[in-house]
């Protein structure tokens, strides 16, 4: 009888460990493949590589001014896609984040390049703070103008997300 009850249960773990690792490897597949069709044309890192030189302003007196790396200047004007987090700016304008809105840069957590300012293709979207979102939309840079984003997506849709 002894035998028996170990063999049983041996035999309902040995069914249950097989049940639950197809069940992961289905999950782990379906992400997989789901990662593969969503890809970044602009990553949160190559925005990031990002350097500054102090100039003199008509405002503001000196202070630092971007200076966009090669690689993003050969972005301008063309379509991009890229993944991040909504931060409500005011009523009418959202911005994308690489952090969530308590890491963003207006907390100290990370800098302005952390950030895009988005101007949607159509009807403003009603999004939620901290939705993350996949945009689709035209990049452009800013270096001179002291009142604006670094980094703009412009006629934008949100491909997925929403």
């Amino acid at each position: 009888m002894r035998n028996y009850l170990k063999f049983a249960t041996a035999l309902v773990v040995f069914i249950a460990l097989f049940s639950f690792n197809k069940k992961n490897n289905h999950i782990a597949t379906s992400y997989t493949n789901k990662k593969e069709m969503v890809t970044d044309t602009l990553t949160w890192s190559l925005l990031g590589k990002i350097d500054y030189l102090k100039k003199a302003d008509k405002v503001y007196g000196e202070i630092m001014f971007p200076v966009i790396n090669p690689k993003l200047k050969s972005l301008q004007g063309k379509e991009v896609t890229i993944s991040g987090f909504i931060i409500p700016i005011d009523n009418k304008n959202y911005a994308v984040s690489k952090n969530v809105f308590a890491a963003c840069f207006f907390c100290g957590k990370s800098g302005p390049e952390t950030l895009m300012g988005i101007q949607f293709k159509g009807d403003l979207p009603k999004l939620k703070t901290d939705q993350f979102v996949t945009l689709k939309g035209k990049f452009r840079y800013n270096d001179s103008d002291v009142e604006d984003w670094i980094y703009h997506i412009e006629n934008a849709v949100i491909t997925s997300g929403n």
